[in-house]
């Protein structure tokens, strides 16, 4: 590099600076010149070989090929990053950054309203009149009245008055039975009709209605399933309602979406005719068919069937022995596709070897999942599209958008790695690269450092093809690259695609099953009480600490503090006592230390809760929690499940091992919980949306628990506690989600704190919501006993007799004053104990802060219980 300005240069000035990175893209070394010169010249020249069009009806785009070819690993592109953030930092940046949100918006198609202006539309058509529609609507009727004898016996079977501005009155007046006995299918799409009852009046009188559509008028969105079920007891041959199949459907559904019937053939014109017999295309997908096996959807009426998709739908009546064996029968089926995982099976491999005859499933040829040998459910997933309404403000329709473009790195040096990821969006080019699983580009984040050095990083996204692609062919990449089924793959593309509901829902009820049966009580060992601790030579116990407030604030005669390890009786640390620690330092099994074997079954929080719901199945002091590595379908399910029954769906995702809620996030977005996966391990659980509150903020309580042995069970709450209070107003709005000092409790490192004594505290809460704190501190004692008790009988390995603890327990409070495990911490230090004197609980006498640690040692090396209770 030159030695003036320490800027990069040559060619292997840039390799020597970024082997790591490269070697981390993915991107062949054959690239890395190319790369190189981009970056030193800021080439970005991909808008001469690409080209982006609009689809899904404009609320996506993709990337497609301009140029006539492009080989194999021959091009590299820069790609730009339009935005990059912090993810607390996103709302407040969407709102300051000039023009941020209204970029972003158009980005993600997001920018222009879903429900355009009804007048407008129907003024482009030429259907209304400045006096109304009325008129319009007659001269249809009179029109289709006037085609009907023209082509036949002037009977209309097929009506569409759909955009037509129809309301209630109109529809009385239309008197639609009196003038079309006959009428099989009929629209009544994009009016404005509201009453159930006039609906139902009118409706029931056309007894040989075969389809009705009322889809996009305002009765949907009040009316329950009455109002279908007047009509399908009025109109018993109704077999499509609201583009879905009804129970009673049959010959004339499934000739509907064969496109045997339409318009100009609204049903067979002899009962002796066979009309499905030349079906060689069905459509079914997305009909809610509960029961497809029925007598019109056999082999002996559509022997010539070769193309079938019946995704979409719960067929839940049907087994899937019962489905195979129909679709069995069909001799021409040759293509189709269902939800795998699905009313079919698990395995797309299983479902081609039931039905031997089929060349393609799911879009993919038989021999290429044969040979592969994996499951294949995304190859006809529907695209997650982002819903918005008219009145939404850009920056939330980005925000709720956001997760289906994002894409994220973390910053590391040499010393650490950092704490919180970084988020980014790539520019239109980059965000127009659609999903494939078999993709024919490869995208990768790389940081260029022009002076060599991290302070000069800047971010780009590298896009190269690893297959030859050709002239109008479409760019994609796999958004999930590297990440196999043992890693969830299929589950974790529902951020992006409308995966089976009813699997995740079945894989959902299986887990709640399990946990009913889980109930493990826990029986004491009749033993003596641990025997507490005395040197033979009758000195002091010599405690060897890396802690400085152990250090400080030790002051019994009983012990004295030793600087080396291998001399102590106690051995009190902040680091991991494992095998490697205890060969470099000499520490032995007959030290006592301040840690049990495996107590990571209650300091790790997916392991914490393993171990509760291994004891206890699902209690109610225990929030549903999942841990994401390992059971995201059951997550994806209970998400379902809420949405489905109208339930609150808002969610916390905690990392594994972190503290001080660094890198958790509140959402109730199904796409977020499922993307935020990529920036580490995390248990994802059911948020207390209604906590108990202190004067309008949200709160939480740290209980000190000394164990003084795992077998039998002593353990030991210290008599006080610490209160913790969010800095801001409660709040369930949206935007608070991003404001740290509104959801969360833990003050420090830079932030405001505001120490309050507890029996301030509980005397004011008293007050404040007229209960007795003892009685919810008897609650809160049940919880803690019931935690420990778990890891006790779901892990005995924790059992040691030279092992003596303390932990750190979290208790949240919901509003109806029960009590919730929030996590146990191991608590080696207690810094915040030894700042302040306060009152126990139940004595009220005050204990200096001062001596904290001389009760703790007191309890768990001398048996003594001065300022504890014994759970």
């Amino acid at each position: 590099m030159s030695s003036n300005s320490n800027r990069i240069e040559t060619y292997e000035d840039f390799v020597k600076v970024h082997g790591v990175l490269l070697a981390a893209s993915g991107l062949p070394q054959s690239l890395h010149r190319q790369l190189f010169q981009k970056l030193t010249t800021e080439t970005f020249d991909a808008g001469s070989y690409f080209k982006i069009e609009v689809c899904e009806d404009g609320r996506q785009r993709r990337l497609v090929l301009d140029s006539q070819s492009m080989p194999k690993e021959s091009n590299v592109f820069l790609v730009d990053h339009a935005w990059t953030f912090r993810l607390s930092d996103a709302f407040s940046q969407l709102q300051e950054v000039p023009g941020l949100a209204q970029r972003m918006a158009s980005l993600m198609c997001v920018d222009t309203d879903l429900d355009t202006d009804i007048e407008e539309v129907e003024a482009v058509k030429g259907v209304l009149h400045e006096n109304g529609t009325k008129s319009n609507v007659e001269d249809i009727l009179e029109s289709e009245i006037h085609n009907a004898t023209e082509k036949g016996d002037g009977t209309v079977k097929w009506l569409e008055l759909e955009d037509a501005d129809i309301g209630d009155d109109m529809l009385l007046s239309l008197n639609l039975s009196s003038k079309f006995p006959d009428l099989q299918a009929l629209s009544l799409c994009g009016n404005k009709l509201e009453t159930v009852e006039i609906i139902v009046q009118e409706v029931t009188k056309l007894k040989n209605l075969r389809a009705l559509w009322l889809n996009n008028n305002p009765v949907l969105k009040k009316c329950d399933h009455c109002m279908e079920d007047a009509i399908l007891q009025g109109c018993p041959k109704l077999e499509i309602y609201n583009s879905n199949f009804t129970i009673n459907f049959g010959e004339w559904a499934l000739g509907f979406c064969g496109e045997v019937y339409d318009k100009d053939n609204p049903s067979s014109l002899c009962l002796r005719d066979r009309p499905l017999q030349s079906v060689t295309s069905l459509d079914l997908s997305n009909r809610c068919i509960h029961n497809l096996v029925n007598k019109a959807f056999s082999p002996a009426e559509m022997p010539s069937l070769s193309h079938l998709n019946i995704r979409g739908n719960p067929l839940e009546q049907n087994s899937v022995r019962e489905l195979l064996e129909v679709l069995k029968g069909f001799p021409c089926l040759q293509s189709l596709g269902v939800d795998i995982p699905g009313p079919l099976g698990e395995s797309a491999i299983e479902i081609l070897e039931s039905l031997p005859t089929l060349c393609t499933l799911n879009g993919v040829t038989a021999s290429k999942i044969l040979e592969e040998g994996k499951h294949v459910i995304d190859s006809m997933l529907q695209p997650r599209l982002p819903e918005w309404s008219a009145d939404q403000p850009l920056a939330d329709r980005v925000l709720s958008a956001m997760w289906l473009y994002l894409m994220t790195y973390r910053l590391a040096n040499e010393e650490k790695i950092d704490e919180t990821s970084v988020w980014y969006v790539m520019d239109e080019l980059g965000s127009a690269v659609r999903h494939s699983d078999e993709p024919n580009f490869r995208v990768a984040p790389f940081l260029f450092m022009p002076e060599g050095k991290l302070s000069s990083a800047v971010s780009f996204s590298i896009l190269w093809p690893i297959q030859n692609v050709y002239k109008s062919d479409e760019c994609t990449r796999d958004f999930l690259y590297g990440i196999g089924e043992d890693k969830q793959r299929s589950a974790r593309l529902t951020a992006w695609f409308h995966t089976p509901q009813s699997y995740f829902i079945n894989e959902y009820e299986k887990h709640c099953q399990k946990l009913q049966f889980k109930s493990l009580s826990y029986t004491p060992t009749k033993s003596s009480n641990t025997e507490s601790l005395h040197r033979s030579d009758g000195c002091a116990s010599r405690v060897y600490t890396d802690i400085p407030y152990v250090e400080e604030f030790l002051t019994r005669t009983e012990f004295v503090i030793t600087t080396e390890p291998k001399d102590a009786d106690i051995i009190w640390t902040s680091l991991q006592v494992d095998e490697d620690m205890k060969k470099a330092t000499g520490i032995t099994d007959q030290q006592y230390v301040n840690q049990f074997p495996f107590e990571s079954c209650l300091v790790m929080k997916h392991h914490l809760a393993e171990t509760v719901q291994k004891a206890h199945g699902s209690p109610e002091w225990l929030q549903p929690t999942y841990n994401l590595e390992t059971h995201l379908p059951q997550l994806i399910g209970d998400y379902y499940v809420r949405k489905r029954d109208g339930l609150n769906n808002l969610w916390i995702l905690k990392p594994w091992n972190m503290a001080r809620t660094i890198d958790t996030s509140v959402t109730d977005d199904l796409s977020a919980v499922i993307r935020l996966m990529e920036t580490g391990p995390k248990i994802c659980q059911k948020y207390i949306e209604f906590p108990a509150l202190f004067q309008g903020r949200k709160f939480d309580l740290r209980y000190i628990v000394l164990v003084r042995s795992m077998d039998p069970l002593e353990i030991f709450l210290s008599d006080v506690f610490w209160v913790r209070l969010a800095n801001n107003p409660y709040s369930l709005d949206k935007h608070s989600f991003f404001e740290y000092e509104t959801h969360f409790t833990v003050m420090n490192y830079g932030r405001k704190f505001n120490h309050m004594n507890t029996p301030d505290f509980v005397r004011e809460f008293e007050v404040e919501h007229q209960v007795k704190w003892l009685e919810i501190h008897q609650r809160v004692k049940n919880t803690i006993r019931s935690v420990f008790e778990a890891a006790a009988v779901a892990h005995p390995e924790m059992h040691s007799s030279k092992s003596r603890a303390m932990y750190g327990v979290d208790i949240m409070l919901d509003s109806s004053f029960q009590p919730k495990l929030l996590e146990v911490t191991y608590c080696p230090d207690c810094t915040r104990a030894c700042k302040y004197d306060t009152e126990a609980l139940v004595t009220g006498e005050v204990v200096k802060g001062a001596d904290f640690f001389n009760y703790v040692f007191g309890c768990l090396f001398l048996n003594e219980t001065a300022h504890v209770t014994p759970l």
